[in-house]
């Protein structure tokens, strides 16, 4: 099968952890996607989403799911997310689609995390995809020399030329050359410092089940 197949059966195979009653938190990115395409199915099931970016709101609402904003709802069940790199501890490193900071609070705000992604995405250990941080812009240079005495090299990701602005009006870096070891212990540190919005590291809101496409079917990694 290709990855786009692939993405469509684990977005599929989410359906399966959706309560029907329930508002069910969305995430971001291609895999997510094909969730939503499949969301469609059982929407007159749900009251609706609570999504992590204006690209997956903008998707659902095309869909005639109905989206509300994170602090007009409680607790979510379920949050459904793909990842671009999962270990396997269920710590993940996220935001290739410079969604991260959303992604995380609708992540910290549902009892449990599925991720959904291809078999590629699954790594023994995490830093082989560069590492979004979310910064604000004044800091976006000093944070870069602090992943520098790391060992990291840290670029501003740009668009269209010009430094991408994430929905929330920061910039991110891309920080590749590091091999993160301990996740919930770097993704501590990065936290702290000065001017850091999120880290790409999910370790504090790890994955509960990930949902894995492969050559022979989906496979399910419970954590």
């Amino acid at each position: 099968m290709t990855q786009d197949e692939l993405k469509a059966l684990v977005g599929q195979a989410a359906l399966q952890y959706v309560t029907p009653g329930d508002i069910v938190g969305v995430g971001t990115g291609s895999t997510v996607n094909k969730f939503i395409d499949a969301l469609a199915s059982m929407k007159d099931r749900i009251p609706g989403a609570v999504s992590s970016s204006e690209a997956s709101t903008a998707r659902l609402k095309a869909l005639g799911i109905p989206v509300f904003e994170a602090n007009a709802v409680g607790e979510l069940s379920v949050y459904i997310d793909g990842a671009d790199e999962i270990d396997a501890q269920g710590y993940m490193v996220k935001g290739g689609g410079a969604a991260l900071t959303r992604e995380k609070i609708v992540a910290a705000q549902s009892r449990r995390f599925v991720c959904i992604a291809d078999e590629s995405k699954l790594v023994k250990v995490l830093g082989r995809f560069p590492l979004p941080v979310e910064v604000i812009p004044m800091a976006t240079a000093r944070v870069a020399r602090q992943f520098a005495q790391m060992g990291g090299t840290a670029q501003v990701r740009l668009k269209d030329g010009i430094p991408l602005v994430t929905d929330n009006g920061q910039h991110i870096l891309d920080v590749t050359g590091l091999q993160i070891g301990d996740p919930l212990a770097f993704e501590s540190q990065v936290n702290q410092w000065p001017g850091v919005v999120t880290i790409g590291v999910f370790a504090h809101q790890k994955a509960d089940v990930c949902l894995l496409g492969t050559a022979d079917g989906v496979k399910t990694l419970t954590f």
